[in-house]
């Protein structure tokens, strides 16, 4: 099945600035998706695996934690796909350095 595009690049300009902006085509996709069993399993699965991290954050004293973890690691790995060369323990680094700093300035009024 040949699908079109997903959406498209707009110019947009606003306060003297001018950029591009993606907007994304409407849903639902035409064509229709098509549910092949194995499409089918698939999604279950991500469905399933939802399920689970769902279930582990009901566990934890405070899920934002978890999620910070998560957010922090995509961004080292997007980091990478633009040839930044980075990693977690640089960033987590990087982010308590800039904590002492605000400390030691509030401390220090």
């Amino acid at each position: 099945m040949k699908r079109s595009l997903q959406g498209r690049y707009v110019n947009v300009a606003t306060a003297g600035e001018s950029f591009t902006a993606f907007v994304p085509a409407p849903l639902p996709p035409r064509p229709a998706i098509d549910w092949t069993p194995a499409l089918r399993g698939r999604f279950d699965a991500a469905l399933v695996a939802l399920g689970r991290l769902d279930a582990v954050t009901d566990l934890l004293p405070n899920a934002a934690l978890l999620l910070y973890s998560f957010v922090r690691k995509e961004a080292v790995l997007s980091s990478m796909i633009e040839g930044t060369q980075s990693s977690l323990a640089d960033l987590l680094l990087f982010e308590l350095l800039i904590a002492q700093r605000r400390a030691s300035a509030t401390s220090t009024r």
